[in-house]
């Protein structure tokens, strides 16, 4: 088992071992200070692991309810978050209870800022079934739902009590949801780790384990460092938020793993156009992205992106961080006007 300590306001441990979830009773310590819990799942997730739910639905017995709510970024919303509120209330949860999410980035983002709010704030564990969510979203302690106006635009940072992190879990997936994650590991390798975004030239040869690892080390680095993304911890922000325009603009026709894969080019294909970026690096950053099979041509309107990139929730009045590479382990944080914004996107669009 490998074992990766976050330390910042709430500490915690992020386990990643094959099989972990089919030993969660195991872990007694953990079943028995949780009390009473509401594991929330999707419906995909549900129909995949019945059995294996069922089973700890068995074992738990009254100790243990299942929330299941419908795939996608359509969940993520105040409507399901009310509900799921509700429910909690109506069976009488207390601060002494918790919540688990098992699922993707939309359940553990949901789950998270729900066991932020209800009550002020109660336990949860984060288990994330995708790529994308084990190596980025179930890490550091970032909730949220989306509003109409943009994504994540409610929520709160709230760390989980620990992060189950089962690779298993990942040879169920579909191609290209499994795919989705590659976007956010090959932007790890682009702000802190030249070594990991080598070894993911060879897809043939490339250790998952290590590859998470590796990744969620840069990640936790980084929440320890700046917590509450005041600072360095903007870096992860790569390539997002040309990439949440890209999924609201296409009403989330792109995924976000496509979506970032095409701002991470976006914003190197500026770069290099700007002077700070080689066009070698450049190159390299885009065959990767082309290797793991991301199309990164964008088909939408410029105008639709940039009326969406205003209301960015990374902007600080009439500024915007936007996070830029000047090559491969060096990326960097550049407070630019809206209009300068505006500009790189033009720039990497052309």
């Amino acid at each position: 088992m490998q074992i990766i300590r976050v330390k910042c306001s709430s500490k915690y441990d992020i386990l990643i071992e094959e099989g972990i979830f089919d030993r969660l009773l195991e872990f007694e310590e953990l079943i028995e200070d949780l009390n009473r819990i509401c594991l929330i799942t999707d419906e995909n997730i549900n129909k995949i692991y019945n059995k294996d739910l069922i089973n700890l639905k068995e074992a738990l017995g009254e100790k243990l309810s299942i929330y299941v709510i419908k795939p996608g970024e359509e969940s993520k919303s105040g409507d399901t978050y009310l509900r799921l509120l509700e429910h909690l209330a109506e069976n009488k949860f207390t601060r002494s209870d918790s919540l688990i999410a098992l699922g993707g980035g939309v359940v553990g983002d949901l789950t998270g800022f729900i066991a932020a709010t209800y009550l002020r704030g109660i336990k949860y564990i984060q288990i994330p079934t995708t790529v994308l969510a084990a190596v980025d979203s179930s890490v550091g302690g970032k909730t949220a739902i989306n509003l109409k106006a943009g994504k994540n635009l409610a929520g709160a940072f709230y760390q989980p009590q620990k992060v189950l992190i089962d690779p298993s879990f990942f040879q169920t997936l579909p191609g290209n949801i499994r795919r989705d994650g590659f976007a956010e590991i090959i932007k790890y390798g682009i702000i802190g780790s030249p070594h990991l975004f080598n070894s993911l030239k060879d897809i043939d040869n490339s250790d998952m384990g290590d590859i998470i690892k590796s990744s969620v080390e840069i990640k936790a680095k980084l929440v320890e460092e700046d917590e509450f993304d005041k600072g360095n911890r903007m870096l992860l922000n790569l390539g997002h938020t040309f990439g949440h325009a890209i999924e609201i603009a296409s009403e989330y026709s792109y995924s976000h793993g496509e979506a970032v894969a095409m701002g991470i080019n976006i914003i190197a294909r500026a770069s290099m156009k700007k002077g700070y970026l080689s066009q070698v690096e450049y190159e390299e950053i885009s065959d990767l992205l082309i290797k793991y099979g991301f199309d990164i041509a964008v088909d939408l309107k410029e105008k639709d992106l940039i009326s969406i990139m205003r209301i960015d929730k990374k902007r600080f009045g009439d500024r915007i961080n936007l996070i830029i590479p000047f090559g491969i382990g060096d990326t960097r944080i550049v407070r630019t006007g809206i209009s300068e914004a505006e500009e790189y996107l033009k720039m990497g669009l052309e």
